[in-house]
């Protein structure tokens, strides 16, 4: 059976790269459970030539479209076929739209990192009722806690349409700043409206509609996408959006008492008041196959507890294996873990 390693990519976060090795073990493992045809087995972490790789067996050599998949783990650098003790490069191609900048540029306290942004919608991605054919499609990813908008950014790396909810007026205005200058220093073909949020006389907030494209013929024929963000309460998610609108839900919850809602007494202290009120207004606008994944700090709420929410909303959590091996430490008041569930087909 062929054998694989990955090089993993280095990453500028020191606790983050000491946890990424395990995280794209369980990553790996959960692509090979669900979105790939080869079977992936003996999936472990090994040293050659004094550098660390993740190693892993296929019952058949990978298909293109395996490739296409596992081209975009998270913190794969460089893909290996291990044969007879040498290392045979393998061409990798990750979905990318354009140039990785648009998720490094931004820097400022309590950012998620990139890497993990990136696991997190892929292990969600494959939560779908299509676990394989995302890298051929467009889809509509909202993050209704999207602070400075990593999400979003990975979204349009990926090619998606991406929207995202925050109360927080200060991130609304940073995100907005950023991405017009991003856009228009690439040159990208584009159009930015944006102006007050209101809905039945009834101020919400302010919003950024956002149309482009990467290829300016692309823009001419109208094949264009969309970033939307609202800066409203993330409780408006299913008066703003139409119901079963969104193909993936992704979001990093907030660690402490800065984010969430203005709406109910004491969701700003309390994340896990915030997801219990969230989560059943998230789910009516995810469309049936769809997915939802959130990352949050398992100090302020235990693992059962998030799932039983998942669970009151009638969402289906992945549970098991590699999905109980994503905990990991940021720092000392925060393990940060993430939990994917599906909203069963109509």
């Amino acid at each position: 059976m062929p054998e694989y390693v990955i090089l993993v990519l280095p990453s500028a976060n020191r606790v983050y790269a000491a946890s990424s090795p395990t995280l794209l073990r369980a990553e790996l493992a959960v692509f090979g459970m669900t979105g790939m045809r080869a079977a992936v087995s003996n999936v472990e972490e090994v040293e050659l030539g004094g550098v660390g790789y993740v190693k892993f067996t296929c019952a058949e050599p990978l298909s293109e479209t395996d490739l296409a998949l596992l081209s975009n783990l998270s913190s794969l650098y460089a893909l290996f076929e291990l044969r007879e003790g040498l290392l045979a490069p393998v061409t990798v191609r990750p979905l990318a739209e354009t140039d990785s900048d648009l998720l490094t540029i931004q820097k400022y306290p309590g950012k998620t990192n990139e890497q993990f942004t990136k696991l997190l919608l892929n292990l969600t991605l494959l939560a779908t009722a299509a676990p394989a054919d995302w890298p051929g499609r467009p889809l509509h990813v909202l993050d209704p806690l999207c602070g400075r908008g990593t999400t979003l950014n990975q979204a349009m790396m990926y090619g998606f349409d991406a929207t995202g909810l925050d109360v927080d007026s200060r991130d609304f205005e940073a995100y907005e700043q950023f991405l017009k200058t991003w856009l228009r220093t690439k040159r990208v073909k584009h159009t930015a409206d944006a102006g007050q949020l209101r809905r039945n006389k009834v101020r919400l907030g302010r919003r950024l509609d956002v149309e482009y494209a990467f290829d300016k013929d692309d823009y001419k024929a109208g094949r264009t996408r969309r970033v939307v963000y609202y800066n409203a309460d993330t409780l408006t998610a299913d008066e703003l959006l139409r119901p079963s609108s969104m193909d993936l839900v992704v979001t990093d919850a907030p660690y402490g008492v800065q984010h969430g809602s203005h709406r109910e007494a004491g969701l700003t202290r309390s994340p896990r008041d915030l997801l219990a009120a969230a989560v059943p207004v998230w789910t009516r606008v995810l469309r049936p196959g769809g997915a939802m994944g959130i990352s949050w700090n398992t100090h302020v709420l235990p693992r059962k507890e998030l799932v039983t929410i998942l669970g009151r909303a009638g969402l289906e959590v992945r549970e098991g294996g590699p999905y109980e091996q994503l905990a990991h430490r940021v720092d000392q008041a925060i393990v940060r873990d993430l939990v994917v569930a599906s909203k069963p087909a109509a």
